[in-house]
């Protein structure tokens, strides 16, 4: 299987959803149609500040999506990207769609002259980890949230 990459297209909102629908049932996340026709809002608005690539099979087929969005760094005095959410179909796991996607990703970012690409993902998810460990180093941050 061949594996390009693509910015998302308004054409592709039920492909997406269902990737979408299996990133949210990965992470025990319910995705109500609101949640998603809001994202889906944001994606395809090229205002928004949050951007989409889609992975792509030999049959124009949708396998793949990240979405990510830029962030400044003050204390490098540069910009960087953030990768929100990258998710690949079982069918298509290693298949080279989520090193497409994350390089699609370093490649907006290198283009761009930022810093750096970053994101983050559970201590169990242990396949992803193997393969981010392929193109990042993970860091010694550790992340808190405030609930609101």
């Amino acid at each position: 299987m061949s594996i390009t990459t693509r910015p998302v297209a308004e054409g592709d909102f039920f492909a997406w959803l269902g990737l979408y629908e299996g990133y949210a049932t990965f992470y025990e996340t319910t995705l109500t149609d609101e949640k998603a026709v809001l994202i889906w809002s944001w994606l395809i608005d090229p205002k928004h500040e949050e951007h989409a690539l889609v992975a792509v099979d030999d049959d124009e087929a949708l396998v793949g999506l990240v979405h990510y969005r830029e962030f400044p760094r003050p204390l490098e005095g540069d910009r960087g990207l953030y990768i929100d959410d990258l998710f690949v179909a079982d069918s298509a796991r290693d298949q080279g769609a989520g090193s497409a996607l994350i390089e699609a990703v370093r490649s907006i970012a290198q283009e761009r002259k930022f810093g750096v690409v970053q994101w983050i993902t559970a201590e169990d998810n242990k396949k992803a980890k193997k393969l981010y460990e392929e193109f990042g180093t993970r860091t010694s941050w550790v992340t808190y949230e405030i609930a609101l």
